[in-house]
């Protein structure tokens, strides 16, 4: 037995027992467990254990946040706990089960855009120093924007916008790549999916208000069925709901 025998006996007990734990992993610092009732949990003197830094529960998973030694404490409560080492992926497929169908919309709209938030982020601060130096008229004399003082500065805002238009103009294919991913389809389809999605060959969907006032929307006749020639730039549902398709 390891050297936190006891502290894994101390959080055993105080989690509602061996009989309480479906499966359990561990990240870098927390202990993740899957139980049948986290009510049993007695979780102001769990809290309060030398270990213990704090603990939550979130996605059908009660976590225990120990820090680095959870690595070693995880293998002495597998023996403890008289359990099996788990995969994280498996540990998701229990939590799965054990949330309300609201939860799991919510766990899989998380799934999704989760790897998608640095490129989101870094688009947002690109896109609003541009606003910046490009469109906030409050420079010089009080009515002039920083590029109209500098004309290196309107260089790198023009610059800009290539970063920023291909993050938000083409967010559809990073959406399809990861919906596709998500619910167990080939990756390298759903990447395709979504280039297809904003394909130069389709109207660009920011002018398709203008082209349909004066119906001049290009489309395909089938004889039974018309599709419109119009892309899907920046659109999320629709690229969500591609994937899921393509996946399923």
């Amino acid at each position: 037995m390891g050297k936190y025998e006891r502290e894994s006996k101390e959080i055993l007990e105080l989690i509602g027992g061996k009989n309480n734990i479906i499966s359990a992993t561990h990240c870098i610092t927390r202990l993740r467990l899957i139980l049948k009732d986290e009510t049993l949990v007695e979780k102001t003197k769990l809290e309060n254990l030398s270990l213990v830094k704090g603990s939550f529960s979130t996605s059908g998973q009660f976590q225990i946040i120990i820090g680095n030694a959870v690595k070693d404490l995880y293998k002495d409560f597998l023996t403890v706990a008289e359990i099996s080492e788990a995969t994280k992926d498996e540990v998701k497929v229990a939590a799965n089960q054990k949330m309300g169908r609201l939860q799991k919309v919510v766990g899989g709209f998380a799934e999704i855009f989760t790897p998608l938030l640095p490129v989101i982020i870094t688009g947002g601060l690109i896109l609003g120093f541009r606003n910046i130096i490009g469109d906030l008229a409050i420079f010089g004399d009080g009515t002039q924007t920083l590029t109209s003082l500098n004309p290196k500065l309107a260089e790198l805002h023009s610059f800009l916008w290539i970063l920023g238009e291909a993050i938000f103009h083409f967010l559809p294919v990073g959406v399809t790549w990861s919906t596709v991913k998500k619910y167990g389809g080939t990756e390298i389809l759903g990447i395709v999916l979504g280039i297809t999605l904003v394909s130069p060959q389709l109207m660009n969907a920011y002018g398709y208000a203008t082209a349909a006032a004066i119906n001049a929307v290009p489309f395909w006749d089938f004889g039974f069925l018309t599709i419109e020639k119009v892309g899907y730039q920046a659109q999320v549902i629709p690229a969500m709901l591609a994937g899921i398709f393509m996946a399923k």
